[in-house]
C-alpha cells in the first residue's frame, strides 16, 4: 500500500516548509494522542509535540520508507520524545502520584478517543485481556521496564514477559484483519 504522506514528506525532505505545515496539520492530531497518553498533561503533551516536529524536522532525511511507514516513523519519534520527558527527573518530580487503577487504559476522554479511533488504536487494544491490555499500558505509554511493571504490580516477571509476548502476538493478529 502506498503511504498518503509520501510526497508530502518529500517536499520536507527538500526544506519546503509550506509542506512541513501541510504534515503537522495532517499528523499532529493523532501523534498528540500518543504524546498526551504518555504524559498525562495537556501542557506538556503540546510541549512534546512541538519538540517532535522539530526533530522530524531536523530527521528527515534518515527517514527510511523502506522501514516503515511514514506514520510509524513519526509516531515512534513522538513516543520517544514523551518517554524522554516521562523519565526525566524533572518530571517525576512535578508529577501527581496516581494510583495505578487511575492511569490504566485512560485516553483522556471522548475527544481524544475520537482523534485516536481513526487509527483503530482504542479498538485494537480493546481486545486484548485487561491484564495484557495493562502490561501493554504500563510498557508502551509510560514507559515502564517488565520489572518495574512486575514491581509495581506484585506479578512475578516470568508472567508480565507472558502477557506482553500474548498481548503483541494478538495486536499482530488484530492488526493483520484490521488492514
Amino acid at each position: 500500500m502506498e503511504d498518503p504522506g509520501k510526497e508530502l514528506f518529500e517536499g520536507v525532505c527538500r526544506g519546503d516548509k509550506a509542506a512541513f505545515a501541510e504534515l503537522y496539520d495532517r499528523y499532529s492530531a493523532a501523534l498528540f494522542g500518543v504524546v498526551l497518553k504518555v504524559v498525562r498533561d495537556n501542557a506538556r503533551a503540546e510541549e512534546v509535540l512541538q519538540d517532535t516536529f522539530v526533530k522530524i524536522w531536523r530527521a528527515s532525511a534518515s527517514y527510511d520508507p523502506s522501514k516503515g511507514r511514514l506514520f510509524t516513523w513519526m509516531l515512534n519519534i513522538a513516543r520517544n520524545t514523551a518517554l524522554d520527558v516521562v523519565r526525566s527527573a524533572e518530571y517525576r518530580n512535578s508529577a501527581k502520584v496516581q494510583p495505578i487503577e487511575t492511569r490504566v487504559y485512560r485516553t483522556g476522554g471522548d475527544e481524544l478517543r475520537d482523534q485516536m479511533d481513526h487509527i483503530g488504536v482504542d479498538k485494537i487494544l480493546g481486545t486484548l485481556p485487561p491484564e495484557q491490555r495493562e502490561v501493554i499500558d504500563m510498557a508502551y505509554y509510560q514507559g515502564w521496564t517488565q520489572q518495574e511493571i512486575a514491581d509495581r504490580t506484585g506479578t512475578p516477571l516470568g508472567t508480565v514477559k507472558s502477557r506482553t509476548r500474548a498481548a503483541f502476538s494478538q495486536l499482530r493478529e488484530a492488526l493483520k484483519e484490521h488492514r
